[in-house]
């Protein structure tokens, strides 16, 4: 770590300094289990960086960057199809605009509440960082359950939802994008509302839009592609490559659905995927094309696939996936869906290697136990990076009234993750930890967004 700059006296002052910013942070935010877990992953990594870095205690940097700048929580009323006023809780955190404006998707889930949304915009903060890009971290949603819904029902509430959210934002401010539950067709109907409200068309104001309307090819594909990518390059640190591996994935919604098509596309068997309601194994390797029609198109359950496949079968227990042996997982669906039991199932099915799609989908002791038996882990705020970049890539096409080719843009989607991964893999060296993707991102992430806020002052 920085050898013979670094004291035994720096290191214990950066963790003490590190205790108190974290105990302080969680007894102020009582409540916020997911906001908790995250800081208590990335924090006590950045210890080696503070213990090299003092003028970042002294500046507080840590205690300006728990912070959000900005806090949004808001009505968003609406009228069903039998007439009926409904009330939904819309959120949305302005969390640091250091190098640039505020970057991150919107989600309508039943579960999206404050805890969540902060560590999800927290988590934005470093992994827009990573991706070398001019964009903060920030997040939003609401509690908002699209499944059920009717076309019109889901653009009455997208409508009510951007007609409080839109003084919020805009190209230079704060630019959002889809999430769980928010796909093109709800872009769409939030985008729309914006510009009827703005009066005029900042294509750069949100991203993931339809390709006819200032969208970029290879947006919907960019956070499955991406995670493939950095897991590419992490397994030939080992001499391994996707060809010829068994995979599984958790999910079956856009980051699952192009992370199957890409590992397959690499020479990899997509052995098995799931959604909320249970798993399908196929042992001849998931027909994408398929999977995809069913979810893309029909809108179905991944039961569905097992009916018109006669060698797969369906498991209605989606938290069982992870029995399956493989040599490559990467859960894509959500948050702490990866727990203790599943990383032991995954060890006993002689799993390799364990790539992030989602944020945050694996537990603290799942880690601790992956990283215990030598399996590569690739960390999701460097692993799922690739949907952001893509959308940075977005606002630049629409701030040049351009649009760029598949292959272009597909081009600096992977040139950006092996960047990601290349920076990672050297900051864990340069900083004592070796080999650690974790300490490595979450280290490199915070040196730029830290110099950032130093140089702007106190603010």
């Amino acid at each position: 770590m920085l050898e013979g700059l670094v004291t035994t006296a720096d290191v214990a002052a950066a963790e003490r300094y590190v205790e108190d910013v974290l105990t302080r942070t969680i007894e102020r935010s009582p409540g916020e289990p997911e906001f908790h877990q995250a800081l208590t992953e990335l924090l006590p990594t950045l210890v080696p960086a503070l213990a090299a870095h003092p003028e970042y205690r002294r500046l507080g940097i840590l205690e300006r960057l728990v912070e959000p700048e900005r806090m949004i929580t808001f009505r968003v009323p609406w009228v069903d199809d039998a007439g009926r006023v409904q009330v939904n809780r819309g959120f949305r955190v302005q969390y640091n605009s250091a190098i640039g404006p505020y970057k991150g998707g919107i989600r309508f889930h039943p579960t999206v509440n404050a805890s969540i949304i902060k560590f999800l915009g927290f988590e934005q903060i470093f992994k827009n960082a990573l991706t070398g890009l001019a964009i903060g971290g920030g997040k939003g949603g609401a509690d908002f359950d699209p499944k059920g819904k009717s076309e019109m029902e889901v653009m009455r509430f997208a409508q009510s939802f951007m007609t409080e959210f839109y003084r919020h934002m805009g190209p230079d401010v704060d630019v959002p994008a889809g999430d769980i539950g928010v796909g093109e067709r709800e872009v769409g109907f939030l985008f729309g509302q914006y510009k009827r409200i703005r009066g005029g068309f900042e294509a750069g104001a949100f991203t993931g839009k339809g390709l006819g309307y200032g969208g970029s090819l290879v947006r919907k594909e960019a956070t499955g592609y991406g995670c493939v990518y950095f897991v590419e390059e992490m397994l030939r640190t080992r001499n391994r490559s996707f060809a010829g591996s068994r995979v599984v994935i958790s999910g079956s919604g856009n980051v699952a659905l192009y992370a199957a098509e890409k590992a397959t596309q690499l020479g990899a068997t997509v052995v098995a995927m799931s959604d909320s309601d249970g798993y399908v194994v196929d042992p001849d390797g998931i027909d994408v094309a398929l999977m995809k029609k069913i979810k893309e198109i029909r809108r179905g359950r991944v039961r569905e696939y097992a009916e018109a496949r006669p060698n797969a079968r369906y498991v209605p227990r989606s938290a069982e996936i992870w029995t399956v042996p493989c040599d490559i997982a990467l859960p894509s669906a959500t948050q702490n869906e990866l727990d203790l039991s599943g990383a032991e199932a995954l060890i006993a099915g002689g799993v390799v290697a364990v790539g992030e799609c989602a944020n945050m989908p694996t537990t603290l002791e799942a880690i601790r136990r992956l990283k215990e038996a030598d399996v590569l882990f690739a960390p999701g705020k460097a692993a799922n990076a690739g949907g952001v970049a893509v959308s940075a890539l977005e606002m630049a096409q629409n701030s040049m009234r351009l649009s760029w080719t598949f292959q272009e843009v597909e081009e600096n989607l992977k040139h950006i993750m092996h960047s990601i991964f290349r920076t990672a893999l050297a900051t864990a060296g340069q900083y004592g930890v070796p080999g650690d993707l974790v300490a490595g991102a979450n280290i490199a992430g915070f040196l730029r967004v830290a110099k950032a806020m130093a140089a702007q002052g106190v603010i």
